[in-house]
């Protein structure tokens, strides 16, 4: 019989993991992302997009499909959608080695560098996104993404 407590939830994430190759993948990825809107350069943006990505949008849309998402992210940034945003990694898990599970926030700033708060009527909003991205032949792909608006509070 098995010694463990009836429901007793396992840990899935590894410490060792979570501080080491998969923290690292998804700060190289962010830094792509970065990179990406910075120059508003959707090709560096979706860089290591897997080919059968899929993307929920913070407006409740599914695409999947590098393809696709590829098409919106160019027509966005062409169209100079969003303003200037950064990047911030919130955490990483990694519950097998070839995995990594992070929520990467990214903030819309005003001219001064500092987060605008976000409202139902602004185009510029800040939001949380879950990435997960695989490893295939010692490279780090995004497998989905769920972004989710922030409700930012102005102090």
């Amino acid at each position: 019989m098995n010694n463990t407590k009836k429901n007793q939830q396992p840990t899935l994430g590894s410490p060792e993991a979570s501080s080491g190759e998969a923290t690292q993948a998804v700060n190289q990825f962010v830094e792509e992302l970065q990179a990406g809107i910075d120059r508003r350069d959707a090709e560096i943006y979706n860089r290591h997009f897997a080919d059968d990505v899929i993307w929920g949008s913070p407006f409740g849309e599914t695409v999947v499909g590098y393809d696709k998402l590829h098409f919106i992210h160019k027509r966005l940034q062409q169209q100079g959608t969003g303003g200037v945003s950064r990047y911030e990694v919130v955490n990483v898990t990694s519950p097998l080695p070839d995995v990594a599970i992070a929520h990467v926030r990214r903030l819309a700033l005003d001219d001064n560098g500092n987060p605008l708060p976000s409202s139902k009527t602004s185009e510029s909003f800040s939001e949380m996104a879950l990435y997960v991205l695989v490893r295939r032949n010692d490279e780090w792909w995004l497998a989905a993404g769920q972004n989710t608006i922030m409700q930012l509070i102005s102090s």
